[in-house]
């Protein structure tokens, strides 16, 4: 019995005359993420997108796996197909749902008939499908008002579908239609969250890492790979940019005040990543900084971090707290990996009394130290690239 999957898309149902568009990137990332499970024809009627397999040995439950977390999908069914008349469609529905209805106890059928030529309007639909379902299945019961499942009945232009309850997927907008940014990604819980959340709304990423050796170890930068691979799941191959870091920081800690140095060090850090993410294209940043998360995200210190960049900087995590967060990063399998106990840059000199009200003139004459333009420069030619794809850990 051939199977397909029925994608139905959300927000792009407001484009309007740009809808093809948006549609034209969801397929091609339907495609992108079912890549190796075989060969597959995807086509977009009715405001539905089809995808299906042309072999019997596809593999079909990987296939609902990835669809799960490709962005722009409000809502998908997999589901037998058929031809369009009543006795095949019966047929179709008792051997689609042998191995699901007898564990149920109460059901419901819907029919959606966007064939008007079709004989049989929507009510009978339901009426026959539904005697066959009991005919078939003496441990069901109908219940219209709250069914343990509903079998849906859709007969479209060329074929007949049988399914049973809706699987939600990702939301969102299709990855690559809402331009790119550049996140600054440190091994903690929150930045892998940031980048989620703006590739929800279809951002494309490139991720700007800071490294401190010998204050941080390979096994902190694995960690952060692994990181972006998890959230590549969803946003799809991630650009990572590797930025040695341990003479500015050292600078800083040496020649800067104290209570400031967290902060010059994160305005050193949006200064370099500016010149990657303009070096690549994109048009923000992206930081995982929460208001009065720590000293450093005061409304004011984030106002001095952001005086040191003159491109737009986005923060999705902003009026969030630290539970909403972890949430989040368990549903996209990110959280365990933060928490492993290896440091990262962000927690390497760290002061004992941060300054929690900065003065911007006082931060930008701090700041200035021997050498710094050309550190700056150094760390920014000894950048190293990779591309990071989702991988199964």
């Amino acid at each position: 019995m051939k199977e397909v999957l029925l994608i139905k898309n959300g927000e792009i149902a407001l484009k309007g005359l740009n809808r093809a568009t948006f549609e034209d990137v969801l397929i091609k990332n339907i495609k992108n993420a079912l890549r190796g499970l075989g060969i597959i024809e995807v086509k977009k009627a009715q405001s539905t997108i089809y995808v299906s397999p042309t072999s019997d040995d596809y593999d079909m439950n990987e296939a609902v796996k990835r669809i799960k977390k490709v962005f722009g999908i409000a809502a998908f069914s997999r589901a037998a197909v058929c031809k369009k008349d009543m006795e095949t469609v019966l047929k179709t529905t008792v051997e689609y749902l042998k191995d699901i209805l007898p564990f149920k106890k109460t059901f419901k059928v819907e029919a959606k008939r966007a064939d008007k030529k079709f004989p049989l309007k929507s009510p009978e639909i339901c009426r026959e499908t539904g005697a066959k379902i009991l005919e078939n299945f003496h441990n069901l019961k109908v219940d219209v008002h709250n069914p343990e499942v509903t079998v849906t009945v859709e007969i479209r232009d060329f074929n007949a579908y049988v399914h049973i309850d809706q699987i939600n997927g990702a939301g969102g907008m299709p990855v690559g239609t809402g331009g790119k940014a550049a996140i600054l990604i440190s091994g903690g819980i929150d930045s892998p969250v940031a980048a989620y959340m703006l590739a929800k709304r279809g951002v494309n990423l490139t991720a700007v890492h800071f490294a401190s050796p010998p204050y941080t170890s390979e096994r902190a930068e694995k960690k952060v790979k692994d990181l972006l691979s998890q959230v590549a799941a969803y946003a799809g191959p991630i650009n990572f940019c590797y930025i040695p870091f341990t003479k500015i920081q050292e600078s800083i800690a040496r020649e800067c005040p104290e209570d400031l140095t967290t902060l010059i060090m994160r305005r050193y850090m949006m200064k370099i990543s500016q010149v990657i993410a303009k070096n690549n294209n994109c048009d923000a940043l992206i930081t995982g900084e929460s208001i009065g998360q720590v000293a450093s995200q005061t409304m004011k210190a984030i106002a001095c971090t952001d005086c040191a960049v003159d491109m737009p900087v986005f923060r999705p995590l902003i009026g969030m707290d630290k539970e909403e967060i972890v949430k989040i990063s368990r549903k996209i399998g990110t959280f365990e990996l933060s928490t492993l106990p290896y440091e990262d840059c962000c927690t390497v000199f760290t002061p004992k009394h941060p300054k929690t009200k900065p003065n911007i003139k006082d931060v930008e004459k701090a700041e200035v130290f021997e050498n710094c333009d050309e550190m700056v420069k150094e760390a920014i030619e000894n950048a190293r690239y990779e591309k990071i794809f989702y991988k199964e850990l």
